[in-house]
């Protein structure tokens, strides 16, 4: 891939992404496979005003071998290092990218039951930390090619063609032109009029239908909007983009309020392993019996990591006809099919869903009906006859998506 046009992306994750600030620290977390790229990011975000960038390297492998070796206890211990570090990282709002290339089947074979036992105990360790951090500090998550995902996606490529054929469908879906600022613009412009349709409907309650099985109704909390592309710090109200690329409009669900059944459409790639051809089914607001066809036991792993995980945290509205649909590439990457496919996530919600979410605590916004939960997992259930209905608070009913795509 031409230096060229590299040099446009690290500038769009730099600029458009974070929107580092004159002064801020820069935390970039990547695997080993694109240094290279790493350090054009980096200076990017130096030149945009990053007193610091601090680069934290990980290497998906280590992941499995930490897993056999280590107890559960080691696994799950928050070292003095690692607290005073989150504790620092609290205060000073570094904005933070992460750069995902990892292998989609790479953590086959782990003790799953030991990563999540592990998990448990360290997250009540983490969340102070992290709810301090609620929506303060800029963040953004793109990805490059790792050689392994690039053979996952295009298998019958070499590797060195798939490696360039990755990399092209990156740069198209992330809107990587010939001025990538200018289009995001304009394309943050696109969903907020598609947000602000959709929040002046006083939805109540949106029904999902399709011809796969899918049937359930999810309900909306009162004062929730919904929002798409760029999102706005608290404070000092930064404009940044969290997804590189994004095509959704979503909000959050009332938590505890879904009804029906709601069948995949793509696989789910969770812990580095894939989860394909699953259903989820709902009673009383909650996850009652699950199905997969593949690792349906990381599946049931991932509903009962908490009370949470078994409540919706998020849905999202993507056209079947969208950029990264059209591309008909199945990328095995959650930041891509979830931006080909209408998705819910399973668990945290989004507090600055809430309209003026600014003025209340974050416990009176869990009051609300906003979930809480250790896990936030996407998974795809758009297909091309996906119909939604919308019920507004006034009984009346609005076709929001008709086959596939939107009905406005």
């Amino acid at each position: 891939m031409k230096k060229s046009v590299l040099k446009k992306y690290a500038e769009l994750i730099a600029k458009t992404g974070i929107n580092v600030q004159k002064g801020q620290d820069v935390i970039i977390r990547c695997d080993l496979d694109q240094p290279e790229f790493v350090k054009m990011v980096t200076e990017y975000c130096y030149k945009f005003g990053a007193r610091k960038v601090t680069i934290e390297w990980s290497y998906q492998p280590l992941a499995k071998v930490h897993n056999k070796y280590c107890s559960v206890k080691t696994l799950a211990t928050i070292e003095k290092w690692e607290e005073e570090k989150l504790k620092h990282n609290s205060l000073t709002l570094p904005a933070l990218i992460w750069l995902d290339s990892e292998d989609p089947d790479g953590l086959k074979g782990m003790n799953e039951k030991k990563s999540a036992e592990a998990q448990r105990i360290r997250y009540p360790l983490i969340k102070p930390y992290r709810d301090a951090m609620e929506n303060k500090y800029q963040w953004c998550i793109a990805a490059v090619p790792g050689k392994k995902w690039a053979k996952k996606v295009f298998p019958n490529l070499s590797v060195s063609q798939a490696m360039e054929k990755l990399w092209e469908a990156i740069l198209y879906t992330s809107r990587v032109d010939e001025n990538p600022i200018e289009a995001w613009k304009k394309h943050n412009e696109d969903l907020l009029h598609r947000c602000n349709y959709l929040n002046g409907l006083n939805l109540k309650s949106l029904t999902y239908k399709a011809s796969n099985g899918t049937d359930f109704t999810v309900g909306l909390i009162e004062n929730a909007l919904f929002i798409g592309g760029g999102e706005e710090t608290l404070g000092n109200k930064v404009y940044f983009n969290p997804n590189i690329p994004s095509e959704e409009c979503f909000t959050t669900p009332k938590r505890g309020d879904i009804e029906g059944i709601v069948y995949s459409s793509k696989p789910l790639s969770y812990k580095g392993q894939l989860i394909e051809n699953f259903w989820i089914k709902f009673e009383h607001g909650k996850v009652v019996d699950v199905h997969a066809e593949k690792n349906e036991h990381v599946l049931r792993e991932m509903v009962s990591m908490d009370e949470g995980a078994t409540m919706l945290g998020e849905v999202a509205l993507i056209p079947y006809d969208s950029p990264i649909s059209n591309l008909n590439i199945l990328f095995y990457n959650t930041l891509f099919d979830e931006n080909a496919s209408c998705h819910l996530a399973l668990g945290m919600g989004f507090p600055n869903c809430i309209k003026d979410f600014e003025k209340y605590s974050l416990e009176e916004i869990r009051q609300m009906g906003v979930n809480d939960s250790m896990i936030h997992v996407d998974f795809m259930i758009g297909t091309k006859d996906l119909s939604i209905v919308g019920t507004t608070k006034e009984g009346k009913q609005v076709q929001i998506f008709k086959d596939g795509n939107w009905a406005f």
